[in-house]
């Protein structure tokens, strides 16, 4: 059997997979669409072919040969889209990786490469499959080169193969004759003009015919229709320009090695590092990495010993206690402990097994007499070892997961294979890939014992690292007196949770259940027919197609039905305000009324979780449920509030910070004005109004304060002029002149803003008030979205973080206060820069006057940092 190639149109199957993928961005903002869709294309082909040879072919730069041809003709290529081009070097970085060769030449395009390679290759006796997504390559094909063009199907991949007979029984021509008629067609996307009048039909026709357009051109007076004789009588030069654009090179002076482009293992670890930080995760699953293992400073043998006998046990604590550092994880699920597994150095590995007397309570007395002395103990997550043993407090503690997030807040996991390669120089599968979709509980021997090792050994070895950075970036004291004091306040937190009345839970449901069937039957009637109103595409038929609404918006799944279409059309459609009332009170049911309800546990009380590791600005998330995203901005979604209430004899305390992020613009700026209008206490947006639009203060009209107020919120987050009149349904030139005066009013805010997106440029991250950095690498970015999406990024990063910083201070505060004076009172929820304290009735006035004291204090500013404090029997009472 003859040896196979298979050669790739690069920019090709790349731009096709740009289309036939939808839109994906990793954690850090880089598109991957066009690089995830030509991976799966290609590994796709390479298992059909079974080829011994690969090579991929890029188009150059410079200025081909026939491009110049063109342009001389008729103007400049479309460019390319910016997320497009962005994904073209980070595309040859990962075939480097694989191990693939790949094929420029300055002066030639792709498909003259290819073209040359194909018949260089069919020469040497080979099987050529040339990939590629244009069908000007079909003039290739011949017994043994077979041309494949993927397409999309039904949101599949398949491709059409075209050998020489395949183009003639397809087109009508031979392989040689598809140049002409691709000539007399013409072909925009490959800048081809071809002759005016004749189209695919007519071209495929004459050459059928003629077999040559010059042959054609001979017999002008025999072609038939007579509006193509006369299109190719007056065009016949253009036609033989075509021809020369159409003509592909077989003869490009490429040099090439079939030696480099031998086909081996595309699975290299480079492969997989590259991956693994572009997040295409599903593609990781080809890997095998089990022969990684071994290498460099991976974990050879990592000794192993498992501890299940009390007095064996008691031998281990007494030598621990001896250790200065070591590192400590619970095994098993948050519903049952397995065991505890214990580094005490780089390659030895500790478990003791969760039983007989090895009881919880009997391991959590053992680390609590250890924390007393030990230096270091290290965790990997914290928050797992509270939940399931009562550890006391002790600043021994040092959680890996919280330290590697200050370091690159941009990851999505922080798990022992992220610390193996981050900080150790080892690449080894995640704990999710070695143990699949098994429980570590029913996990092989093998599978178990690498797993606890694991557990045990990576985050021992990571830390001194991960510390000496901390150290070296500035966050070491952020970490120290912030970040890991608030692992035991969130954990008390969600320990505590926050009761809810069921039934007024129902009650509210149901009231929303009523008010969704009275908006559906007044849809319906506005529409005059019955439909599905959550379904898009149904949605999209009846607006536009049917009633015939401008502003339709064609996608590949139908009409766009986003609120930002409706918003538009609101004003003057009286159906879609409904339909978007409609839409807020079925995502208030599903989401609230029915799913709070899933989440009430038997003490009548919803346990959160609060995530510290999720934000790439510090803020702390929810999860299980998200009770930071309830909607208070509408009434219906307030009094949602009403159902969280506080048990038997008790009040909820709610502090709010005023206008936090304002006031910490005002302070990083130094902008006088701005400044003085908050030690005056002033209504700083009615202020704004009077300033930038230079009328006096008692002469505001509310529309002219709402819109300095988005003015001013709108600064913050770095809103363009576009975004702004998108908000207030202005112009884009009356935004302009908003943010211009704006900045006029405010200089000293211009000037910090501009400062930060410079620094960041320059430093490749951003720093709040306290140290935490926030990396920006869509700064350097080829693509303008990208850079100006981490333009905003800079602009606001340093001032939600600082808030973010501040909320986290005063939490730590606030709750190591309220259990040092011995209050019974306790923090039960945190919602962006409001803090919710459940308390006995008689400790109320004094839980409020110690929520201002520590909430006010927790940071020093040129302006205060005004806190808002309310008491009430629920949620919606006490805010």
């Amino acid at each position: 059997m003859a040896e196979k190639i298979v050669l790739v149109d690069g920019h090709s199957i790349l731009n096709r997979a740009f289309y036939g993928v939808p839109e994906l961005n990793n954690s850090k903002g880089i598109p991957t669409n066009a690089v995830y869709g030509f991976l799966n294309i290609l590994f796709k082909i390479l298992e059909e072919e079974k080829p011994q040879y690969l090579a991929v072919a890029f188009d150059r730069k410079e200025p081909t040969f026939r491009h110049q041809m063109y342009e001389a003709y008729k103007g400049t290529r479309k460019p390319m889209p910016d997320a497009l081009h962005a994904q073209v070097p980070i595309m040859k970085e990962m075939l480097t990786a694989c191990g693939v060769a790949i094929l420029e030449l300055p002066g030639y395009e792709a498909d003259d490469i290819l073209g040359t390679l194909a018949k260089k290759s069919e020469e040497q006796g080979m099987a050529v499959t040339l990939v590629s997504g244009d069908r000007d390559l079909l003039q290739i094909a011949t017994e043994h080169i077979c041309i494949r063009i993927p397409k999309t199907k039904g949101g599949q991949t398949v491709t059409e193969n075209y050998f020489a007979a395949d183009v003639k029984e397809k087109y009508g021509v031979t392989p040689e004759e598809f140049i002409d008629v691709k000539a007399l067609m013409g072909d925009s996307s490959d800048n081809i003009p071809g002759v005016p009048s004749i189209g695919e039909k007519t071209a495929t026709n004459l050459i059928a015919a003629f077999h040559s357009i010059e042959n054609a051109y001979a017999h002008v007076s025999e072609i038939k229709p007579p509006r193509a004789q006369k299109a190719l009588e007056e065009h016949y030069d253009m036609a033989k320009m075509s021809k020369t654009l159409a003509t592909i090179c077989v003869t490009a002076p490429v040099e090439f090695s079939f030696e480099k482009a031998s086909l081996g293992n595309l699975y290299t670890k480079e492969a997989y590092e590259l991956m693994s930080r572009l997040e295409l995760k599903s593609l990781l699953k080809r890997f095998d990495t089990s022969a990684w293992e071994m290498e460099g400073q991976e974990e050879k043998e990592i000794s192993f010993r498992e501890i299940k006998e009390l007095g064996d046990a008691e031998e281990f604590f007494a030598k621990l206690k001896e250790t200065p550092c070591f590192s400590v994880q619970t095994v098993g699920g948050s519903e049952e402990l397995l065991g505890l597994a214990f580094g005490l150095a780089e390659d030895q590995a500790v478990y003791l097994e969760c039983g007989g007397f090895l009881t919880a309570a009997y391991l959590a007395e053992q680390l609590n007499q250890l924390a007393e002395t030990a230096e270091r103990i290290v965790v990997l997550y914290l928050k797992d070892l509270l939940k399931q043993l009562p550890v006391q407090e002790k600043p021994s503690y040092f959680d890996a997961s919280v330290a590697a997030y200050l370091l690159n807040p941009l990851k999505s996991s922080y798990d022992y294979a992220d610390l193996a390669r981050d900080y150790c120089s080892q690449t080894i599968p995640s704990p999710a890939e070695l143990l699949g979709k098994t429980p570590i509980a029913e996990a092989s021997p093998e599978v178990f014992q690498t797993h606890v090792s694991r557990l045990a050994a990576i985050p021992f070895a990571a830390a001194p690292i991960l510390a000496k950075r901390l150290a070296e970036t500035g966050m070491e004291k952020l970490f120290l007196t912030v970040e890991m004091p608030l692992i035991f306040s969130l954990d008390r937190m969600e320990k505590a949770g926050v009761r809810v009345e069921r039934e007024a839970l129902k009650e509210y449901g149901d009231q929303l259940e009523a008010q969704i069937v009275i908006l559906e039957k007044e849809i319906y009637e506005m529409t005059g027919r019955t439909f599905n109103i959550n379904s898009p595409k149904q949605l999209g038929e009846i607006l536009f197609d049917e009633m015939k609404l401008p502003g339709g918006k064609k996608t590949k799944t139908g009409y766009s039905t986003s609120a930002d279409v409706l918003e538009k059309l609101k004003p003057h459609v009286p159906v879609v305000g409904k339909i978007l009332e409609y839409r807020t009170l079925a995502k208030l049911k599903s989401t609230y009324a029915d799913g709070l309800a899933n989440f009430i546990g038997p003490d009548e009380r919803i346990h959160g979780t609060f995530n510290q590791t999720i934000t790439a600005t510090g803020r702390i998330s929810s999860t299980e449920p998200n009770l930071q995203n309830i909607p208070i901005r509408m009434e219906l979604g307030r009094v949602l509030r009403r159902v969280f209430v506080p048990e038997e004899g008790m009040v909820f305390v709610d502090a709010d910070y005023s206008q936090i992020e304002l006031r910490v613009l005002a302070h990083m700026s130094g902008d006088e004005r701005l400044q003085e209008a908050y030690r005056e206490e002033m209504d700083i947006h009615r202020i704004t109004a009077s300033q930038v639009f230079h009328i006096p203060l008692d002469e505001v009209s509310p529309q002219q304060r709402r819109n300095a107020k988005a003015v001013n919120f709108g600064i913050v987050y770095g809103i363009s002029a576009f975004g702004l009149s998108e908000d207030l349904s202005i112009s884009r030139k009356e935004a302009t002149d908003y943010i211009q005066k704006y900045f006029e009013t405010y200089p000293g805010v211009k000037t910090f803003l501009d400062r930060l997106v410079k620094e960041g440029r320059e430093m490749g991250y951003v720093l709040t008030l306290f140290g935490r950095r926030r990396p920006i690498p869509e700064l350097k970015s080829s693509n303008f979205n990208q850079r100006s999406f981490g333009e905003r990024v800079a602009m606001n990063s340093p001032i939600q973080g600082t808030a973010a910083d501040i909320m986290k201070i005063a939490m730590v505060r606030v709750d190591h206060r309220l259990r040092e004076e011995g209050l019974r009172a306790r923090i039960i929820l945190q919602v962006h820069d409001e803090l919710l304290v459940e308390a006995p009735r008689e400790e109320a006035e004094r839980v409020k006057t110690l929520l201002e004291e520590e909430m006010s204090g927790a940071a020093s500013f040129d302006v205060p940092l005004a806190v808002e404090v309310g008491i009430g029997e629920n949620w919606l009472d006490a805010k």
